[in-house]
């Protein structure tokens, strides 16, 4: 008998988030009935365990919203999406046990404490034993470049310290799944590289990466595979090599994810 296909790390099947929205009736001059948005329009992807995957897409396409409902932040309208087996609405717990989210906006650090004060706070929340959690900020401070750092107040960091600092937290607690929305959005390059290597290290150790990005180089650099994502539809799914050789590019220049984007939009509209 041939062993069951492995469990993706992560499963969406028809994953659907609808948001209500008024509309102003220009004659009346009142809202009219409510009308509804859809962000995220019966999406079906997996990403399997260990894969760096990027989901890739321009601001508005529904990346965001996405892993908003993979970290059970906000709830699915239809649809159901696992996380290593666990269902985002009925296990949510169970969900964020394993997962690491670092999401748009998300650069929560307390300001008037240090860079290490900040892990080591988390680290209790996560309830690592004290030994593990000061090692582990170490270590980590270390792999963001903040180790000369550590111990300035974070109210003196830049905002991309800060961004690194809030990166560092998100695999404090060694989770198995991370979930990054742009991860290098406002960096500076030295800052966007020492990202971009802990990303393929944390790969490299095993780790399911699922990187929301509208940069497409990033995510040529970074994924083994990219999903394309459009008005919150996946428009495509493949290795950046076989999804470039699909498209036919000007002469003479090589063809990008962004050919790609703009051949397969504008066969949709």
């Amino acid at each position: 008998m041939k062993d069951a296909s492995p469990v993706p790390a992560i499963a969406m099947r028809g994953l659907t988030k609808r948001f209500p929205a008024r509309q102003r009736d220009p004659r009346a001059g009142h809202a009219a009935a409510a009308a509804e948005v859809v962000a995220v329009d019966h999406l079906t992807l997996d990403v399997a365990s260990g894969e760096r995957l990027g989901l890739l897409g321009p601001n508005g396409a529904g990346k965001t919203t996405t892993l908003l409902m993979l970290s059970t932040l906000l709830a699915p309208s239809d649809g159901t999406a696992l996380v290593e087996g666990f269902d985002v609405r009925r296990d949510p717990q169970a969900v964020r046990r394993r997962i690491g989210a670092l999401l748009a906006g998300d650069r929560a650090v307390y300001r008037r404490l240090t860079g290490r004060e900040n892990l080591l706070y988390f680290a209790d929340l996560y309830g690592l034993p004290r030994a593990e959690a000061a090692a582990r900020a170490a270590a980590l401070l270390d792999l963001v470049g903040l180790d000369e750092r550590a111990d300035d107040l974070v109210s003196r960091y830049s905002s991309g310290m800060r961004l690194r600092l809030a990166l560092a937290r998100t695999v404090l607690h060694n989770p198995s799944v991370l979930l990054l929305d742009e991860p290098t959005l406002g960096l500076d390059p030295h800052g966007a590289r020492l990202v971009r290597d802990l990303i393929i290290s944390l790969g490299r150790e095993g780790k399911t990466v699922l990187l929301a990005t509208h940069d497409m180089a990033e995510a040529e650099r970074l994924c083994g595979r990219v999903a394309i994502i459009d008005r919150g539809r996946i428009i495509a799914v493949d290795h950046p090599a076989r999804l470039t050789a699909s498209v036919d590019g000007a002469e003479g220049r090589p063809v990008t994810l962004e050919d790609v984007f703009f051949a397969l939009t504008r066969r949709r509209t």
